[in-house]
């Protein structure tokens, strides 16, 4: 078994569960973790049994002793701390989104495919067997072609503390203000569900409209450093490639929904519906004469491996890297076309 030396870059809260999950797998080693903050990377490294510890990632490619970087680092800093690594030749697994705009991303998609190493972001809701398995009915025509969707992505964090305490702990602090990376609600979920919807129905989509919200939140919108500007609901209508027609929701507003997607998803032969609501993944399908009766019935669902053991395998040439940079490129395409629709009051525009 081929071994291989995972670094971290960034080392939040997000940095624990990528530790976690790359130490059980066989094989794999944390050797070294990254991060400006010398209290913050001594605890997680501790924590983690992290040998390796660099104040930048300068010091740790000079260091040069791993194989592949997990980039776990805020948003928009992605770009500015992938693009070293790529010319280092190392693989790379980024959080997402890829960048914090389009432009940036075709370079890292570019860079990644010159520089030929593993290369995939951290699209996790792949992980769900309920998708994979929509997918591959949807590609085997199950449905027929695609006419109508329908999909939501909901959060309630800004009604409940489940979570944490938004109004007080930075990690969600951050994720309403633009002038620290944020790009709200769009951003941070709205990628997931943009590729929950286009992945399973198998079609690129073509164009979009958009309209984003940001409520009010706290005397004169802002708490401490940070401006409360980023947005808090998006609503969208794709057309896809194929010529169907849906909408796409995301909110941080959804009392009563800790973190749940869902597609409803209809064609000429049938239906699918596609949820991950509770941490509970579920497919139901209409196909057939079923379709006359509207009668639905589950769909069992094999588990599938997830993007840290799929990224591990592709580096032992063992698998497929996807989702890959190319991947994330498309995706923020759309994003910064939803975003510009809303900055033109919802107008329609190509992808």
């Amino acid at each position: 078994m081929q071994p291989v030396r995972i670094l971290i870059i960034g080392t939040g809260g997000m940095a624990n569960n990528h530790a976690e999950q790359f130490a059980s797998i066989p094989g794999v080693s944390l050797v070294g973790g990254v991060d400006t903050r010398p209290a913050q990377l001594n605890a997680f490294c501790d924590k983690h049994g992290i040998a390796g510890r660099f104040a930048t990632l300068d010091e740790a490619l000079a260091w040069g002793q791993f194989d592949a970087v997990t980039n776990v680092t805020p948003d928009a800093v992605h770009y500015a701390t992938t693009m070293p690594v790529l010319a280092a030749g190392k693989h790379v697994l980024c959080e997402k989104p890829l960048a914090s705009n389009a432009g940036h991303a075709e370079e890292m998609a570019a860079a990644a495919a010159r520089a030929g190493v593993v290369n995939m972001v951290n699209l996790s809701y792949r992980n769900v067997p309920a998708l994979q398995k929509a997918a591959q009915m949807v590609r085997e025509g199950a449905i027929g072609p695609v006419r109508h969707f329908e999909a939501s992505y909901l959060q309630s964090w800004l009604t409940q503390d489940a979570w944490g305490d938004w109004k007080t702990e930075p990690q969600w602090l951050w994720r309403l203000s633009q002038s620290h990376g944020s790009k709200g609600v769009l951003g941070d979920v709205g990628i997931h569900i943009l590729d929950f919807t286009t992945f399973i129905a198998g079609e690129a989509a073509e164009s979009v409209s958009c309209l984003l919200k940001t409520f009010d939140k706290a005397p004169g919108g802002q708490i401490g450093e940070y401006k409360l500007d980023a947005n808090d609901s998006a609503t969208m209508q794709l057309s896809l490639a194929g010529g169907a027609l849906g909408t796409v929701a995301a909110t941080r507003f959804a009392s009563g929904h800790h973190n749940d997607l869902r597609l409803r998803i209809y064609g000429d032969l049938g239906g699918l519906e596609v949820s991950f609501e509770g941490a509970v993944s579920r497919l139901r399908a209409c196909l057939g004469a079923d379709v006359k009766t509207a009668t639905w019935a589950d769909v069992e669902c094999p588990d599938v491996p997830n993007i840290y053991q799929r990224f591990v395998a592709a580096i032992r040439g063992e698998g497929v890297a996807i989702p890959d940079f190319a991947r994330g490129a498309e995706l923020q395409r759309l994003l910064d076309r939803a975003e510009q629709s809303a900055s033109e009051g919802g107008k329609a525009l190509a992808v």
